[in-house]
């Protein structure tokens, strides 16, 4: 499975370098992704564009804290997390492990497991929001073709 990960990878960044991507030049390319709904159509990116990725984090606050301040910061805290967890998903992509356990013809037991390795460098908090104990955290990223293909 890590070699699948790895092959894909490296053949979206043969991709880019021979030009399989093209678009316009200096123009900013913009994916907008969030958890909830999961669209994102795949940009374009040529050698002298950036593209920016823009997620949105949620974190919900404990019921138990010491103070309201607490009940915020550890929900921002949580927010910044899944969104940093989303720009490494968009970018380095997912590692999926699915195995099922089968007995006389009936699913007995079925699991998935999800991961992802990535380094998360430059990512702005673009805006943030806190309503109902939920905590929704703008992150923004800029991304360049150099960095893509290292």
């Amino acid at each position: 499975m890590k070699y699948s990960a790895a092959l894909a990878f490296l053949l979206s960044v043969s991709a880019l370098q021979t030009g399989l991507y093209a678009a316009n030049d200096d123009v900013k390319v913009r994916c907008v992704y969030s958890g909830t709904d999961g669209n994102c159509v795949e940009p374009s990116l040529a050698s002298s564009q950036q593209l920016v990725i823009t997620v949105y984090g949620q974190g919900v606050a404990p019921s138990v804290t010491a103070s309201p301040a607490q009940a915020y910061a550890l929900a921002k805290r949580a927010a910044l997390a899944d969104g940093y967890r989303q720009i490494a998903e968009r970018i380095k992509g997912v590692h999926v492990e699915g195995q099922d356990s089968v007995k006389n013809m009936m699913l007995q037991r079925s699991s998935v497991r999800t991961s992802v390795d990535a380094m998360v460098r430059g990512a702005n908090v673009m805006d943030t929001t806190f309503k109902d104990g939920l905590c929704e955290v703008e992150l923004e990223i800029v991304i360049s073709y150099s960095q893509l293909s290292k």
